[in-house]
């Protein structure tokens, strides 16, 4: 248990530090200055998001592990997927590179799901069930984008419009459907909660955009 904990904080600051690189592209003014700022920030940002899916989880006798993101499903029919996963965490900075930093790419990071031994000697509605379904996935990973709308709102209260901007983006990125994603995950748990939070989180966008 303690070595997942510590597997997983890893994970997120070699995610933090990735973002931070690939959003400063190219900055040399004060760059220290700015790469502190920015991790701080996506550290806040994605500690969040975490921790708001494991809470989410806790409510569903379950527990997540972050892990960095792997392209696995090209396609939304049955064995549209490759034979191995393929680790993505080149794919930030190296599209960065090609855009000459006009384009961030933020997903990064997916989670698994696993059922508590005690899932199973609990009743949920008229059944008892030890697996996960889709539905609770969905929800667990939507907390995360609400976790990242939420801080970016906090943000803009106090001024922080850097913060909050940052906190959009990753939001923007955590409801894509896209392979594993968190995106995904909330689209084919609910689509009708996936439809409201992108609309929302477009909002969000569009302020972000106009400042």
């Amino acid at each position: 248990m303690v070595n997942e904990k510590i597997k997983s904080i890893v994970i997120i600051l070699v995610s933090v530090i990735v973002l931070s690189l690939t959003v400063l592209f190219q900055r040399t003014e004060s760059f220290m200055v700015d790469f502190g700022l920015t991790t701080l920030s996506f550290f806040i940002i994605i500690g969040g998001s975490v921790l708001a899916k494991k809470v989410a989880a806790y409510s569903f006798e379950a527990d997540i592990t972050t892990k960095f993101w792997e392209f696995y499903r090209y396609g939304f029919k049955r064995g549209k997927h490759l034979k191995r996963p393929t680790p993505m965490l080149w794919l930030p900075i190296i599209l960065t590179l090609f855009s000459g930093g006009a384009f961030w790419w933020m997903g990064i990071l997916e989670f698994d799901v696993k059922a508590k031994p005690e899932r199973v000697s609990r009743r949920h509605g008229l059944y008892r069930f030890s697996e996960m379904t889709e539905r609770h996935i969905g929800r667990i990973a939507l907390w995360g984008v609400i976790a990242c709308l939420a801080l970016s709102f906090a943000g803009y209260l106090l001024g922080l419009e850097y913060f909050a901007k940052l906190a959009t983006f990753y939001a923007v990125w955590s409801i894509i459907p896209i392979s594993s994603l968190d995106g995904t995950k909330i689209f084919f748990g609910n689509r009708g909660a996936w439809t409201a939070i992108t609309i929302l989180t477009l909002f969000f966008l569009a302020a972000a955009l106009a400042i």
